[in-house]
């Protein structure tokens, strides 16, 4: 019963590590894109 509860758990963290990196990556694409545009932040 653990054994499953934590295949689940780690299942979950690996999700959720990587839709944060994947996010992380997609607002580095666009902060490149304005810059390369002209806009300053």
């Amino acid at each position: 019963m653990m054994k499953k509860v934590g295949k689940r758990l780690l299942w979950l963290v690996a999700i959720w590590g990587g839709s944060v990196l994947a996010l992380a990556v997609v607002s580095m694409g666009f902060k490149l894109l304005m810059s390369a545009a002209g806009f300053k932040s």
